[in-house]
């Protein structure tokens, strides 16, 4: 699979679970990318993805100062 199909495939599972409501809760770096934590605040459900790109983690991020700035 491509970079950019790959990047695309983890933007739509973030975007999946931001339009269910969950916010992120937590953010894990390593040397395989980024472990992101997804928590729902009503249901207290926790998700845990795997972003492996570089665009997907610059895609996050702007998630995450958006987040940031509207709580």
């Amino acid at each position: 699979m491509s970079d950019y199909q790959q990047y695309l495939n983890e933007r739509d599972k973030i975007d999946y679970f931001i339009q269910k409501g969950y916010r992120i809760s937590s953010i894990l770096e390593h040397l395989d990318g980024a472990t992101l934590e997804l928590m729902h605040p009503e249901k207290k459900e926790k998700e845990t993805l795997l972003i492996g790109t570089a665009n997907g983690r610059k895609y996050f991020s702007s998630l995450l100062i958006n987040q940031k700035l509207n709580a």
